[in-house]
């Protein structure tokens, strides 16, 4: 803040939203003019650390660009005629290094010159300074005894109010051009209309999701029940990719669940996307405690492992030919989209580093550049958690590719829609063709290692669920594509909460 001038540059990351933004709110409140900047670093879209995949893919880069350019728009109409984009360093907390060691920097550079920085912290449902812990260092290394804590003595502060106009920019600001796909060293991404999440970046796009999703559908009111879904848009709340870089707030998701159970109705599925919110704040905390431990290959734990780094098989992984329909459906539909469900993560992440034993890591920094709703504290953290070295109290965790597949595909649309070359295939039988007999193979019109790989690796567990294929129509209850997987026991972690997937 230049004092003399009463001028507040509002230097903005993953908080791309006027709502509940305490960094607007403060400048309101502090300035006579208001800067809004954003940068683009371009060590974004460089190589990630361990295995130089690009850092930012392109269905990431297109919500980013959608989200910025949105925020400019509702800026224009609320009073501040632009914002201003620059190559210029910025600050807003964060949790990672490479976000922190920015923040130092820059706070050396604005010490110098006598400028004032006030910092906020706005990415979580519970503020960092209301844990009910002394010291970070106290947080649980479990998230149920996290959840419980929190539940029971935490609280969530109230919503900011929104400006009714933004406090103008001085005069003789020049606007930034936003970046285009080329410059930042992408191609733009080519839309499929298999995608679960077709949707584009931006606050305002944001808060139509939740009123589609809360008040016109009751979607909400189911989500417990069709969170495991696999195909289509509204079998979950689809927040996330908002989430990641501050479109909504998680306290404005909180509040609009509230008013929706004293409304309308309150239940368990209300309840689970509050959970998954948790879930989303202790991975963030979780970061906070252990610092650049959550990238490390011996995780949280320290624990050794004797990961693997075969190439080949992770390129057979990454590109969705290891020969399991289900690993191949998902990991095809992550590359052709930037998504995948929670349901489809969790076994991902299981088959890579449980059954083909390679390097966590590369499966970390691989989603990284994929997904559109990448967070760096979320996904580490679910790596570590899935890889047995993380915050799971049960470290040998293995899910079975072919029951995970059939409870969740039980009748294989899924799997049809993303590996095409198995349509042939009927009912339950696709998720293991490697089972059928030639005659089956050949009128279904497949030829194993010529049309469709053989299995990469075949789990001696999956054997005792071959016979319970569904070969016929849906089981009773279900409805196709549509149906509401069989329910399980919580395991305890939504991957991202997908968010994920939540």
């Amino acid at each position: 803040m230049m004092s003399a001038s009463r001028t507040v540059i509002c230097l903005l990351r993953n908080d791309l939203r006027l709502h509940d933004n305490e960094v607007f709110h403060w400048a309101q409140r502090n300035a006579d003019h208001i800067i809004p900047l954003y940068c683009f670093d371009p060590r974004h879209y460089q190589g990630t650390y361990h295995f130089n995949f690009p850092k930012t893919g392109p269905f990431r880069l297109r919500f980013l660009l959608d989200s910025v350019k949105d925020l400019r728009a509702t800026l224009r109409k609320q009073g501040s005629r632009r914002m201003l984009l620059s190559d210029t360093f910025c600050l807003c907390l964060k949790v990672a290094s490479e976000e922190k060691t920015v923040e130092k920097k820059l706070n050396a550079i604005c010490c110098q010159n006598k400028v004032k920085v006030q910092t906020f912290w706005g990415s979580t449902l519970y503020h960092r300074d209301d844990l009910p812990f002394s010291h970070i260092g106290g947080l649980p290394d479990v998230y149920t005894q996290f959840r419980k804590v929190v539940e029971g003595q935490g609280r969530v502060r109230p919503v900011l109010s929104t400006p009714g106009q933004v406090k103008p920019l001085p005069l003789g600001l020049e606007e930034g051009t936003i970046p285009t796909f080329e410059g930042l060293g992408q191609t733009e991404p080519v839309e499929d209309c298999r995608s679960a999440f077709p949707c584009r970046g931006g606050e305002t796009e944001a808060l139509a999701r939740l009123k589609h999703y809360f008040w016109d559908t009751n979607a909400v009111a189911a989500y417990k029940e069709t969170r495991n879904g696999m195909i289509g848009v509204d079998y979950s709340t689809k927040f996330s990719p908002w989430l990641a870089l501050g479109c909504i707030s998680p306290r404005y998701i909180y509040e609009q669940i509230k008013k929706y159970e004293a409304e309308r109705t309150a239940n368990q599925s209300t309840y689970w996307v509050i959970f998954e919110l948790l879930w989303r704040d202790y991975f963030q905390f979780v970061g906070l405690k252990y610092g650049n431990r959550i990238f490390h290959m011996n995780g949280l734990q320290d624990k050794h492992v004797s990961w693997k780094t075969d190439m080949t098989l992770f390129d057979a992984w990454k590109d969705g030919r290891t020969g399991v329909p289900f690993v191949d459906a998902n990991m095809r539909e992550l590359a052709l989209t930037g998504f995948m469900s929670n349901r489809g993560r969790q076994n991902v992440a299981s088959f890579l580093t449980k059954d083909l034993g390679l390097d966590w890591r590369l499966g970390a920094e691989w989603f990284e550049y994929l997904l559109v709703d990448h967070d760096v504290c979320s996904n580490y953290g679910n790596w570590l958690y899935s890889a047995g070295i993380g915050n799971d109290p049960r470290e040998n965790r293995k899910f079975n590719m072919i029951k995970q597949g059939l409870d969740y595909d039980n009748n294989g649309e899924y799997v049809r829609q993303w590996v095409p070359e198995l349509r042939g295939i009927k009912g339950g039988d696709v998720h293991t063709p490697w089972t059928l007999s030639n005659s089956a193979l050949s009128h279904a019109q497949v030829s194993l290692n010529e049309t469709y790989p053989s299995p990469v690796i075949i789990a001696p567990e999956w054997s005792r669920h071959v016979n319970n294929k569904s070969s016929g129509p849906p089981a009773k209850g279900r409805k196709g594509s549509s149906y509401t997987p069989r329910q399980h026991k919580d395991r305890g972690i939504d991957f991202y909460f997908s968010k994920k997937s939540f």
